[in-house]
């Protein structure tokens, strides 16, 4: 199979079921655990917004004319709680109304230990898949992303809002009792969620009451070693597929992250 890729789509299962789109195909992955698996990277690289090849990819996937112009690109997608919507200065103020001025969800998750996260509430589950959460709940449903980037902040004062991908391809963590987590820190955002009323309205944050999300992954094992491939210095990536989880495809001869290279021509063969 040849063609430009994008980042694995997932499906929540007992085993989240992985499929990687490869050009107009996809190929089918959990079927290919225990299989040897090649993966070449062709030297072609095309814009996942305007379709022109680039030497470079930028902000996975564009080329640096959309990264600089696009608002998928800008530095508050990273940073939420820097939102300038309210401003007038979006980059393309139809699509903020689409991505950022709709619903978004924090939430806590077990990645590499417990983590703080926002997301679309159109994203659930796909983000928890997409990060290698093995339990994931929702705690807030808020108006907008900007008001999630500013409960993330608060609840990040006492928790990590990032995961080490090293630690969370080691291996599954020890469950967490993410409900009593949470129970523990929201009373700590008293001033925060009173500062976000004020400023947006009484309904900008709702408190939810859902259960925690367990997620496994068809992970033969897990690699002893954590070596990373990297298509811009070795063009071939090929072994024995041991497993997969979050964006990362794990061989016995090291691991990949598959999002790092959406828009990236491969040609894939097992």
């Amino acid at each position: 199979m040849l063609g430009i890729i994008t980042k694995m789509k997932t499906r929540l299962e007992d085993l989240v079921q992985y499929s990687l789109p490869i050009g107009d195909q996809e190929l089918a992955l959990n079927l290919l655990i225990g299989q040897t698996l090649s993966l070449r990277y062709t030297g072609n690289i095309v814009c996942d917004a305007c379709g022109r090849k680039t030497k470079k990819s930028f902000a996975q996937g564009h080329c640096f004319p959309c990264m600089q112009k696009l608002a998928a690109c800008d530095m508050c997608i990273m940073k939420p709680e820097t939102c300038h919507y309210h401003l007038g200065t979006c980059r393309e103020p139809s699509w903020g109304e689409t991505h950022c001025m709709i619903d978004h969800v924090v939430y806590l998750a077990n990645t590499s230990g417990i983590k703080v996260g926002i997301t679309r509430a159109t994203q659930i589950p796909t983000r928890w898949m997409d990060q290698g959460a093995t339990q994931a709940l929702p705690i807030f449903k808020v108006r907008t992303r900007q008001i999630s980037g500013l409960v993330e902040v608060a609840l990040a004062e006492n928790m990590a809002d990032k995961t080490n991908w090293r630690a969370m391809l080691k291996g599954d963590n020890h469950a967490i009792d993410l409900a009593s987590k949470a129970a523990a820190a929201i009373p700590r955002l008293a001033d925060t969620l009173a500062a976000i009323s004020e400023r947006f309205g009484s309904d900008a944050v709702e408190r939810l009451e859902a259960s925690t999300v367990d997620i496994n992954y068809p992970v033969a094992q897990y690699p002893k070693k954590i070596t990373s491939f990297n298509f811009d210095k070795n063009p071939l990536v090929e072994g024995t597929l041991i497993g997969i989880k979050g964006q990362y495809l794990m061989f016995d001869t090291g691991v990949i992250n598959l999002r790092k290279f959406t828009s990236y021509e491969l040609e894939v063969n097992h």
